[in-house]
């Protein structure tokens, strides 16, 4: 007698991906995906489906067989509803907001599909004395700048020493300053739009709200109608206190919150105070403390000395309500397979009776 698991593919994936960074998020759903044996049905931002239905041309000219990726297109209802609620669909990976993730969470109740929820965050980035000043810089400008805020790890929330927070800040947004905002198929361009206008609004509003609060606005702070287009400019908002609300809440653009602190345990605090738990920075020269705060930060995902790596072989997800589950890495294989476990006698011998407790 002896007992050994398999692992089987599960069928259906049912993938849902943002407008942001979406060939790479739906790579990382496909691949592991159809490497387990499963079928996919991808579903496309209907703000920008575009590029999806583009990528379907590849995998027909890379040879999968039909039926086997499949892209949809439409709005949440009625198309993200019928697919997560559908009754074949076995597993939905989603990558979007937390008020779409809960109508997918009530969706998955009529199938019992299982989840993987990846839903942005508000990352903090804690500078330390001991850093590399220049080094933090760049690194907190492209944690925030790039891709124009919208990415779902952006380092929106800026924690700085109060010994080196007065320099440090004045290199910080003379850089900003100098940040080249403009068409994106342009080289010289180094900042593009927002996506929708809806996004402009929202940040126009939030930062409104900020300064009300006591937030002081350092550069930027408004839409760049020259450009025509949906483009804002590089904004870096000092914030007295951590009350302020724009602190909790995911703008989606090039927004950076930015406050002091006094010492390490202040640091961790003030990282932690947030309904989000998806990235974090540290720049610090010392190794010791980098590891204290690789353990103390509640995030998925922790950068040291750099910001906004990436990689299909990494693990990529976060804590609370930056969603749970994770993609890429090798976990992803075995969250689109499941396990069967097989108890097998391979004795020639006739099984006795079962009645006698042996």
């Amino acid at each position: 007698m002896f007992v050994f698991t398999r692992r089987e593919p599960i069928g259906v994936v049912a993938a849902i991906v943002p407008w942001n960074s979406q060939l790479f998020l739906a790579a990382i759903k496909i691949g592991p995906a159809l490497a387990a044996g499963n079928t996919v049905v991808l579903k496309a931002s209907e703000n920008a489906p575009a590029p999806l239905l583009e990528f379907g041309r590849f995998i027909d000219r890379a040879g999968i067989p039909p039926g086997v990726v499949n892209i949809l297109t439409g709005h949440g209802d009625p198309c993200g509803r019928s697919l997560t609620s559908h009754p074949l669909v076995e597993r939905i990976a989603f990558t979007g907001g937390p008020a779409s993730a809960r109508r997918v969470v009530e969706n998955s109740a009529a199938n019992f599909a299982g989840l993987v929820l990846e839903l942005g965050g508000k990352s903090p980035v804690l500078v330390f004395d001991d850093a590399d000043v220049d080094s933090a810089v760049n690194g907190s400008l492209g944690a925030i700048f790039g891709a124009s805020g919208q990415s779902c790890v952006a380092g929106s929330r800026l924690y700085v020493q109060e010994s080196i927070a007065d320099e440090f800040l004045v290199k910080l947004v003379a850089k900003a300053k100098q940040i080249c905002v403009g068409d994106p198929m342009d080289k010289a361009t180094d900042m593009g739009p927002l996506c929708t206008f809806a996004q402009i609004e929202n940040i126009l509003r939030e930062v409104g709200v900020a300064v009300n609060e006591g937030a002081e606005v350092l550069c930027g702070g408004d839409r760049l109608d020259e450009l025509g287009g949906h483009y804002f400019a590089p904004t870096i908002l000092s914030c007295p206190t951590q009350d302020i609300g724009i602190l909790n809440r995911e703008l989606f653009g090039p927004v950076l919150a930015v406050q002091r602190f006094r010492g390490e345990e202040e640091a961790i605090r003030l990282a932690n105070d947030t309904k989000y738990g998806l990235a974090a920075g540290v720049f610090t020269k010392d190794s010791a403390r980098s590891l204290r705060l690789v353990e103390k930060i509640s995030a998925g995902i922790i950068y040291v000395n750099t910001y906004r790596a990436v990689s299909p072989i990494a693990a990529h997800g976060g804590f609370k309500s930056s969603g749970y589950g994770r993609e890429s890495g090798i976990q992803a294989i075995y969250d689109y397979t499941r396990s069967k476990t097989v108890w097998m006698n391979t004795s020639s011998q006739p099984l006795e009776s079962q009645f006698v407790v042996r």
